[in-house]
């Protein structure tokens, strides 16, 4: 009986070890799920700011990406011919497609050579990148309408692109 306890015991153990662990965020992340969308300002090249309280109640999918990353330009083909005519005309979604390390000028030109319909912007000195992470593109963060992270990626598949789309699907549910 003792033998069994401390086997029960024993798993128990692993089984919370396993789940802290899971739940630690890794050395390049800033946020992970649960946490609050943290507060950030776009600036466009000619000055104007848009500030992430703009997109107060609504679901909003956040994408960093750079223009000579060979896994963001698959996930970016993806978001024009799946995500973007699914969603992007609902009041109640937002889409920001962040390009690390670029002005709106460079995103405006790498727009129109690939046929994006959906808005490109900027991070020129990686103000807004840093406040989610430190390194890795491509990432997305989805945010239900109270503002928390509900599903992050890092990099592109396509199975996880399906799940992110599952999940925005959840979001506007609710």
């Amino acid at each position: 009986m003792k033998k069994k306890n401390a086997f029960v015991l024993f798993c128990l153990l692993a089984a919370f070890a396993r789940l802290a662990a899971a739940q630690e965020k890794d050395a390049d992340d800033a946020v992970s799920i649960g946490d609050t969308m943290p507060a950030f300002v776009i600036t466009t090249d000619d000055g104007t700011q848009t500030p992430s309280s703009r997109f107060d109640g609504k679901v909003a999918l956040i994408n960093f990406f750079a223009t000579w990353c060979p896994p963001c330009q698959l996930e970016l083909a993806e978001i024009e011919k799946t995500l973007w005519p699914e969603y992007g005309k609902r009041d109640d979604f937002a889409l920001l497609v962040i390009g690390r390390e670029h002005s709106g000028a460079e995103l405006e030109k790498y727009g129109a050579k690939k046929g994006f319909s959906f808005p490109l912007y900027p991070d020129k000195d990686r103000k807004i990148f840093a406040s989610f992470a430190t390194q890795l593109i491509p990432r997305s963060y989805l945010m239900d309408r109270n503002g928390k992270i509900i599903f992050t990626a890092k990099g592109y598949s396509e199975r996880e692109f399906d799940n992110l789309l599952k999940a925005i699907d959840r979001a506007l549910l609710q």
